[in-house]
């Protein structure tokens, strides 16, 4: 039986977990330096910058979705970014990212969002698969654009 729930504070340990099982599947393991600190300082204090929800399946963790506002001037409202959904491996086949993914959506939905986002890793044919039979627009002519580390620093000390 399926059950997804808000993630709570006691869950940072779980997350940073799970965050960090994302990023050996995406091939991206060097790249996640989230610490359970952050996610708990980030996701559950006075301002939080994401939310999240645990997927449990006969009562075990299956997998997890993350996701923040983003703001579109055209639209004139906030959307919703999906920038986590993760289904662990054992638990894949079941219709927990299907249903993960609707949970997301029916927040969405409901809180007024004019759209829900996400990215994916353009080698990740099943996760594209998955994504297209839901009937996700891919943006192709959109190019995702990332500062980040030394060229971030650098472009931000031209603002001195």
């Amino acid at each position: 039986m399926l059950a997804i729930r808000p993630a709570t504070p006691t869950d940072a340990p779980l997350l940073t977990t799970l965050i960090h099982e994302l990023a050996e599947y995406d091939r991206l393991a060097h790249e996640a330096i989230a610490l359970e600190e952050d996610i708990t300082r980030d996701g559950f204090g006075p301002a939080p910058k994401f939310r999240a929800v645990i997927a449990e399946w006969n009562g075990q963790v299956a997998g997890y979705a993350l996701f923040f506002d983003f703001y579109s001037s055209f639209q004139g409202r906030a959307g919703l970014f999906l920038d986590d959904l993760f289904v662990r491996e054992e638990f894949r086949k079941h219709g927990i990212g299907k249903a993960l993914v609707a949970h997301v959506a029916g927040i969405a939905w409901k809180e007024g969002y004019f759209c829900m986002r996400w990215e994916v890793l353009d080698w990740n044919t099943p996760a594209i698969d998955f994504y297209r039979n839901l009937g996700a627009v891919f943006l192709d002519e959109w190019k995702a654009a990332c500062l980040i580390g030394d060229a971030l620093q650098a472009v931000a000390e031209e603002a001195k």
